[in-house]
């Protein structure tokens, strides 16, 4: 089985580089034009079954890929809530004595007033399972995830292998992944390579 995980195209917040997890901002035109682009350049399969986060920004960039799928919701498959730093860039948290402190763990202890990010991962690979199974329970031999650079991030460093931040992508990029009948992943392929 093939399962495409596609990073949201970007929104005005992705641009300024800030942290947007929780907030449901929608694409912005720059996130659209990429998204065409990666169209025209056939970078996106055709797949039998669409995943959807709940958030604006991932049922858009949907909605413009795959526009007569219906969109299956995975509550899970949300960002991270990055709590006291929503919204923020580094510019603006820069002399912020906890965000000087998760820089030093290498993101690794929990956001403030945010989500622990080993309960961010544990969550999005339980969603992913789901998805798995889903899939192999009806059949699908293809289907994608349309869902955000942390969920990406979390799927494939739990399941896959590797560091968190190895599978940092773009907007609009991500990962064509083989899965075993058991829902391991056994191969990737970031899906702008040609």
């Amino acid at each position: 089985m093939e399962i495409v995980l596609i990073r949201h195209g970007a929104t005005a917040g992705n641009i300024e580089k800030r942290y947007i997890g929780t907030t449901d901002e929608p694409l912005c035109d720059t996130g659209m034009v990429q998204i065409q682009e990666y169209m025209r350049a056939g970078c996106y399969p055709k797949v039998q079954a669409l995943y959807v986060s709940p958030l604006k920004r991932c049922s858009q960039t949907a909605a413009f890929i795959y526009p007569d799928m219906k969109q299956i919701i995975v509550q899970d498959f949300r960002e991270c809530d990055f709590g006291k730093f929503e919204g923020k860039n580094y510019k603006e948290l820069t002399g912020d004595e906890y965000y000087q402190k998760w820089i030093d763990s290498n993101g690794t202890i929990p956001f403030p007033q945010g989500e622990d990010i080993a309960d961010f991962r544990t969550r999005c690979v339980h969603a992913w399972n789901r998805v798995v199974n889903e899939c192999m329970e009806s059949g699908v031999g293809t289907a994608a995830c349309i869902v955000h650079g942390g969920t990406i991030m979390a799927v494939l460093s739990e399941i896959y292998g590797g560091g968190y931040y190895d599978y940092h992508c773009g907007n609009g990029d991500g990962y064509i992944c083989n899965v075993t009948q058991k829902g391991h992943i056994s191969t990737i392929k970031k899906i702008t390579e040609k």
